[in-house]
């Protein structure tokens, strides 16, 4: 009986170095916890990247208006859809919608016209779930027009609402 339990004692020392041995003991708990720290900056920065390249396609969208009007044409739904989805996942994000007017009509007429397109593009964003805390509205009427000659090619760039984003975090 004797001889059988040493036996075993003998067995569960081995199982126990074997096991110990398994475990690398040059790399210390803190070390693991530096290159977990390295990896999780790493990936960080990689999102970051990421999102400020998406935020700079954002911004380069813009919703186009038709002579006089303040309608939301169904073409931009997608863009409008885009802009929703991303201020949703980012609530620190605060979107200002820029109202423009081409040059035809008085600046009073035009502010107002302007404003009527962000508004309009604003009730889009909130029918997607974008909080309306988050969202901002300005017109410049025929203040700062994209193209700046004076027939209906130009005007037309002219017609829109741009998307100012300015993510806080």
């Amino acid at each position: 009986m004797k001889s059988y339990i040493a036996a075993l004692l003998v067995t569960l020392s081995l199982v126990a170095c074997a096991s110990s041995n398994k475990n690398d003991t040059s790399k210390s708990p803190s070390q693991d916890a530096a290159k977990q720290t390295q990896a999780d900056a790493g990936s960080a920065q990689v999102a970051a990247a990421e999102q400020a390249q998406l935020l700079q396609q954002l911004k380069k969208d813009s919703v186009y208006f038709d002579y006089r009007e303040a309608a939301v044409k169904s073409e931009f739904g997608e863009a409008i859809k885009k802009q929703a989805e991303f201020m949703r996942a980012h609530k620190g994000d605060t979107v200002t919608l820029e109202g423009n007017c081409d040059e035809r009509g008085s600046a009073k007429y035009n502010l107002a016209l302007g404003s009527r397109r962000a508004d309009a593009v604003s009730r889009q964003l909130q029918l997607l779930g974008v909080p309306k805390e988050q969202i901002r509205l300005v017109s410049y009427g025929k203040d700062k027009p994209r193209s700046a000659c004076h027939d209906e090619s130009c005007w037309k760039d002219n017609r829109r609402v741009d998307f100012n984003h300015s993510l806080n975090q």
